[in-house]
């Protein structure tokens, strides 16, 4: 494990230059850069594959004090482009034979990152400017350089990263009982999705993203799950149609994060790329049905339109965030079909909004 701190810099797309030190991997990498205001829970927002071609700005003074375990994780293999942090605690404050440090595990895979500056400078300046693309090198002796290549990073927006992170080949997990078959459409799921599914007695058969509606209808599913994913939804234009072609049975259907946009265009609705998005594990939501508020899990920078929902005769609003009013989830009126735009899987926290699986397996067992 390299101990050295060697200087570093982040160089955002406009030209702002941030100086700091490495910490992970050295070299240079690129990326849209994000913040997430989580407290907790950073080896699993590390290995979210919806964050996959993103660099996170973590808002906690301290990371990596408790260091990585090996089953803390929601995907195989880190997904973020790299990492920006106030404090990097390179020895982790935890012992065991599964946990290791931050550092190594940063190193091992290659993922650069940046310490030792001002992260509440930088989460104000991309609240203020907006998300934008980002270089973290150790090459500082080429600002000029960075900064040019900064300006050709592909954007986001119209960005298809869902092939990226799918499972290639089918596979089938399923808990102690299996009282209902389930398929998951695979846009880059995390592992406490399917655990979640599992727990509730669903055999989980997941399928690669671009599975068409017939191989589907094909397991003969009692419920079809849409996952959580990367980048913009709108270029998943033959996914979108395969989600329209499912709607039109009565098996029911549940969609978190892409998956919920994915399901909102299959049915004519519009999505839109935010301003800096929402990112951490305190977003407020209110339950438009129960009238009750949920703490919630985030991690997206696209967003359903409020005005296209509204407009559309067949689709129910059934959630809102709190914060800015956008729209955080939608059912399709006389169908056992709904979904959201947050995490209720939400790993490590918080679980006020669990309830959804529960929601989905009734739907299931009311079917069947």
């Amino acid at each position: 494990m390299n101990l050295q701190q060697k200087d570093a810099v982040l160089v955002l797309a406009d030209g702002t230059v941030f100086r700091g030190k490495s910490c992970g991997a050295t070299g240079t990498s690129t990326g849209e850069i994000a913040f997430n205001t989580g407290m907790t829970g950073y080896q699993e927002i590390f290995t979210d594959p919806s964050y996959f071609g993103q660099m996170v700005v973590m808002t906690s003074s301290h990371i990596g004090n408790y260091g990585v375990h090996e089953d803390e994780i929601e995907s195989q293999s880190l997904k973020i482009k790299g990492l920006v942090v106030k404090k990097f605690a390179r020895t982790p404050s935890r012992y065991g034979d599964k946990i290791s440090s931050l550092q190594s595990y940063l190193e091992d895979q290659g993922v650069v990152g940046i310490c030792e500056l001002d992260t509440r400078a930088i989460v104000r300046y991309i609240r203020d400017n907006g998300a934008q693309n980002a270089i973290i090198s150790t090459d500082v002796s080429a600002i000029e350089d960075l900064k040019k290549q900064a300006k050709d990073i592909p954007s986001m927006k119209g960005l298809e990263l869902a092939s990226a992170v799918s499972t290639k080949k089918t596979y089938v997990k399923k808990g102690e009982k299996t009282d209902y078959k389930v398929v998951l459409l695979d846009f880059g799921v995390k592992r406490s999705i399917i655990t979640n599914l599992t727990n509730r007695g669903c055999e989980v058969t997941v399928v690669p993203y671009n599975t068409t509606a017939e191989d589907v209808l094909a397991l003969q599913p009692d419920g079809i799950m849409l996952s959580n994913g990367p980048g913009d939804p709108e270029p998943l234009t033959d996914v979108i149609k395969t989600i329209r072609t499912l709607t039109a049975t009565d098996i029911p259907i549940f969609g978190i994060c892409l998956g919920h946009q994915l399901l909102a265009l299959s049915q004519g609705l519009e999505t839109e790329k935010m301003h800096n998005g929402h990112r951490g594990i305190n977003h407020p939501i209110l339950n438009l049905t129960t009238k009750r508020g949920e703490i919630t899990s985030q991690n997206h920078g696209f967003v359903v339109s409020m005005e296209s929902a509204k407009k559309n005769n067949q689709i129910s609003v059934t959630h809102r965030h709190l914060n800015d009013d956008t729209l955080a989830g939608i059912a399709i009126k006389g169908k056992d079909i709904f979904s959201v735009q947050y995490h209720p899987e939400a790993s490590p926290g918080p679980h006020d909004s669990r309830y959804l699986f529960d929601d989905f397996v009734k739907n299931i067992a009311k079917r069947k």
